[in-house]
């Protein structure tokens, strides 16, 4: 375990106060207690409700006498004896007591004299400017595949010797849970294999999509990310052949185990409001069955200064411990176009986010969309920031065709009684939100006349139907001629 030997370096460096954020205590007190004894060293535990307790001698009796925060850093100033502290429940008072502060600091100044050693832990520690010298930082690592692996199997025993029954699975769908149980705690991990497996006995594909759920409410990430419980499927999207392509080409790289070959990062989606790119963002983690996290590029922004960037840089570290995850930010001009009207803040944001591609090392595929190329900086579309730009056209006959099929059969309706030829050429330089937008207005004219939906109310909502590519024709012919040697045909 790295933190067990990073932990034994910490000590034998002789920092007096050590911090540990995480959320899984007991592991974090599993493994203070196997160092105190290799180093024959007393391990006492504080909380605010048991006092101290004697962690390394079995059913140790609690000192109630010292719950006390004061009264227990008053008994520890006190001792000789060099020893582990491990408070777990210090950190709400480290900024409203001074009187707590100046304890802490006197038995970390004294740490060469006496040897106490004060580890804090906690899910989230921030120490006052005072003792942050005297401290240093250690991160428990979470379960690789392989202890993720014996997890599950232990779960499963388990079910098998309460139920009788063994559980049902398959090598691939079991590789795939294991797969996303990654960065979870080993505590987390096993809740959330036993979650998967009670339900029916069985670890199936139809897991993966609680558990990546589960797994991100544990994880409290509502922040500026989403969860995105509805993924697609590229059945539900009507052309987009040559991204689909390229997708299959690269899923083994990025879902299976490493190998030779690099594991792609990302794709930029450029196009036409209304042509499909949220849709394909979905479509990429249905495809390769993983998890989609929406980055909400307009909740980043904040009155402070710095906040901005921090709320960055948090987002962008909980989708890794997501990974491997798909991290979809949608019309990504929208928060971070070139311009110096925010006093900067959108170029510490770029850079955050610049930094953070070019440097991670997780499983996090980034899926970015954009109407308007010309707002975004030059350094984040140049080549390398991401493994292909793809350019989203207007949809041709043969795909409007396609695209009035899915609608048609998503609202229940028979699409080989419909003149699906006449409605594509009808739907001429119509996006597929359009497209859609006809169906269902045309579904209510169908509805309030009292009769089954026909072509001619198809046809009737087309041609009273102005679309964008009218409205806007000067700047989509602008887009078009800028891709046109940039960027890669997604039809």
């Amino acid at each position: 375990m790295t933190e067990l030997n990073d932990l034994r370096l910490l000590l034998a460096s002789r920092y007096p106060i050590i911090l540990i954020e995480t959320w899984d205590e007991p592991r974090a007190l599993s493994v203070l207690r196997r160092i105190a004894m290799e180093q024959a060293l007393p391990i006492f535990s504080w909380t605010i409700t048991d006092g101290l307790r004697r962690e390394e001698l079995i059913d140790a009796p609690a000192q109630k006498n010292n719950a006390d925060p004061i009264a227990m850093l008053g008994q520890v100033r006190g001792t000789k004896e060099a020893g582990i502290y491990a408070l777990c429940d210090i950190h709400p008072f480290l900024k409203d007591d001074p009187k707590i502060v100046r304890l802490m600091k006197e038995i970390a100044l004294r740490h060469e004299e006496v040897g106490h050693t004060l580890v804090l832990i906690s899910h989230a520690l921030d120490l006052p400017p005072e003792l942050q010298r005297l401290c240093a930082r250690c991160e428990l690592s979470m379960p690789d595949e392989t202890q993720l692996l014996s997890i599950v199997q232990d779960e499963a025993r388990g079910y098998a010797k309460r139920t009788g029954q063994r559980v049902r699975t398959d090598r691939a769908s079991l590789e795939k849970v294991v797969r996303n149980l990654r960065g979870a705690t080993h505590e987390d991990a096993r809740r959330l294999a036993r979650g998967a497996i009670v339900d029916d006995g069985a670890i199936t594909d139809t897991d993966l999509a609680e558990v990546n759920k589960a797994k991100f409410n544990l994880m409290d990430m509502e922040s500026v990310l989403s969860y995105e419980y509805d993924t697609a499927q590229f059945s539900q999207v009507g052309g987009l052949n040559g991204l689909r392509g390229w997708l299959m080409k690269r899923e083994q790289a990025f879902t299976g185990s490493p190998g030779a070959l690099d594991a792609p990062r990302g794709i930029l989606l450029v196009g036409v409001q209304g042509g499909g790119k949220s849709l394909a963002a979905k479509a990429v983690a249905g495809m390769w069955h993983l998890p989609l996290l929406r980055f909400d590029m307009g909740a980043v922004y904040n009155k402070f200064f710095g906040e901005s960037e921090r709320n960055v840089r948090e987002a962008l570290r909980l989708a890794e411990t997501m990974s491997p995850c798909v991290l979809w930010i949608d019309e990504i001009e929208k928060g971070i176009a070139s311009g110096d009207n925010d006093g900067g803040t959108s170029r510490r944001v770029l850079g955050t986010l610049l930094t953070w591609m070019a440097e991670r090392k997780s499983p996090v595929f980034l899926v970015a969309t954009a109407n308007q190329i010309a707002d975004l900086p030059p350094e984040l579309i140049r080549k390398g920031r991401f493994d292909e730009l793809f350019f989203v056209d207007l949809p041709d006959a043969t795909i409007r065709h396609e695209i009035f099929r899915i609608h048609l059969d998503k609202r229940k309706q028979d699409a080989t009684t419909f003149d699906l030829g006449l409605l594509a050429e009808l739907s001429e330089g119509f996006t597929g939100a359009e497209i859609e937008q006809a169906v269902v207005a045309a579904l209510y004219s169908a509805q309030a006349a009292e009769m089954m939906l026909e072509d001619a109310h198809l046809c009737d909502e087309l041609r009273s139907t102005v679309p964008l590519s009218v409205t806007m024709a000067e700047s989509l012919a602008a887009l078009r001629q800028w891709c046109s040697t940039r960027a890669v045909p997604a039809n």
